[in-house]
């Protein structure tokens, strides 16, 4: 009996031993590798990502894109609806556990456009932009003409200047980067129309045009009774023409109306006697001066006014010109008597030619010049931007509201307030010409082609 018990103690420990051996002897499954590449980690909304699954030792895949949305299968693709950085995640798991990987993927703004009746554009005919872009928080249109003319509108208006190929281009941007997209456009010739001088007859209360083809033809533009003032502008891409209003202190304002004046809108009031009004085209700017020592800006319609950029005690500005390509403004004063020149935003102001005062200033950037109405002098002048080698373009001695130069015939165009007329001569003076005579107190004017 007892050996029987001992056989079967042996073969109980045997069997043990057997099975202990065997379990000890088992493989451990391997630990999955979570790893995937994707096929870019900068995109646009819309733009497809390919994600390549190189996980190790895994059959079972989670996906997270970071936007609320998941994916199990192996190498998914995925697009994204908005802009942002999102962080994209994969779990893969296998037999021996799971492990995560993850990349940054950064989603800009989709950019496009469409051309309003593309195939048919003429030259001084505003063109339409549409603004088919998806998540952009700001744009930035660039329509590529000679000028470089911007925009920050959200669909844009723009008239060509002449016929030709231009590549128009549009930045769409948030925090997250920004995009750019392009179009090429063929702008006819447009039709052949002689230019037209506007100008304000103050004394009449109105806004007309003179057809500048020889015939003397003039027409009533806008009536002005009410909003009386001196300064006029054009805004040559929007097409429009943008006014100064004096009639009642301290409440003058800046309006702007069509070229035909429909439209006419309030777009600045409560200035200080408001005089001479430019405008920047290529930041999209109106600028103005008053009688209260300032010279101010806004937007085009009026928005985030900036009065003031440039004040100068007991200054009573009267006329104001850009030089955008140089980053100047011209300032024209008639209590202390000085012109002066300052940067766009009006810093670092300083006298340009001191002892003079006048109504009006224009800047001639072909040619680096700039003409301005001397009255302690009674003549109407041009010197270099720096002030330097004053030249007399005319010595009649009439109060001058409105200069303005036209490079591409090589003239200059002026009113003489005193005398009721309008002028022209070459850029030099010569061949001066009388246009129109019999003016109710001709002020401001503007060249329209």
């Amino acid at each position: 009996m007892k050996t029987l018990i001992y056989k079967y103690s042996l073969i109980t420990f045997a069997l043990f031993a057997l099975f202990s051996c065997q379990k000890d002897d088992d493989p451990v499954p391997p630990q999955s590798q979570a790893e995937f590449t994707a096929s870019a980690t900068d995109v646009a909304i819309g733009e497809t990502i390919q994600f390549t699954n190189n996980s190790q030792n895994a059959t079972a895949f989670k996906w997270s894109f970071g936007d609320g949305t998941t994916s199990t299968q192996v190498s998914p693709t995925k697009s994204y609806t908005s802009s942002n950085v999102f962080l994209v995640t994969l779990v893969s798991t296998g037999a021996g556990g799971s492990t995560i990987s993850n990349i940054e993927i950064t989603v800009t703004p989709s950019s496009s456009f469409s051309v309003e009746d593309v195939d048919n554009l003429t030259a001084g005919v505003p063109v339409q932009f549409t603004n088919t872009s998806i998540g952009a928080t700001s744009y930035t249109w660039n329509f590529g003409d000679a000028a470089n003319s911007t925009s920050t509108e959200e669909n844009p208006m723009f008239a060509y200047s002449s016929e030709g190929n231009y590549t128009v281009s549009l930045t769409a941007t948030t925090l997250y980067g920004s995009n750019t997209s392009t179009k090429d456009i063929t702008v006819a010739a447009g039709q052949q129309t002689p230019a037209s001088l506007y100008y304000i007859a103050y004394g009449d209360e109105f806004i007309r045009s003179l057809l500048l083809d020889g015939s003397g033809t003039t027409t009533d533009v806008l009536n002005l009774v009410g909003k009386a003032g001196v300064g006029l502008a054009y805004d040559a891409t929007n097409q429009k023409i943008y006014f100064s209003d004096f009639d009642t202190y301290p409440l003058g304002n800046i309006w702007r109306a069509n070229l035909d004046g429909s439209g006419a809108e309030m777009v600045v009031s409560n200035i200080g006697d408001p005089y001479g009004v430019v405008v920047d085209e290529v930041n999209s700017k109106v600028y103005w001066v008053d009688d209260d020592g300032n010279v101010s800006r806004a937007n085009l319609d009026g928005s985030s006014p900036e009065i003031g950029i440039l004040n100068i005690a007991g200054a009573q500005w009267r006329a104001i010109a850009l030089d955008v390509e140089n980053n100047k403004m011209y300032a024209y004063e008639v209590n202390v008597e000085n012109l002066y020149v300052a940067n766009l935003d009006g810093t670092n102001p300083q006298i340009l030619i001191s002892g003079v005062y006048g109504y009006a200033i224009a800047v001639d950037t072909v040619n680096d010049k700039i003409y301005f109405d001397d009255q302690n002098g009674a003549v109407f002048n041009v010197a270099n931007l720096d002030g330097s080698n004053i030249q007399t373009i005319d010595s009649d001695g009439t109060r001058i509201y409105g200069i303005q130069i036209d490079n591409e015939s090589n003239k200059l165009y002026w009113s003489g307030r005193d005398t009721g007329e309008l002028y022209s001569a070459n850029l030099d003076g010569s061949s001066r010409e009388i246009l129109a005579t019999g003016i109710a107190s001709p002020r401001g004017i503007a060249l329209i082609k």
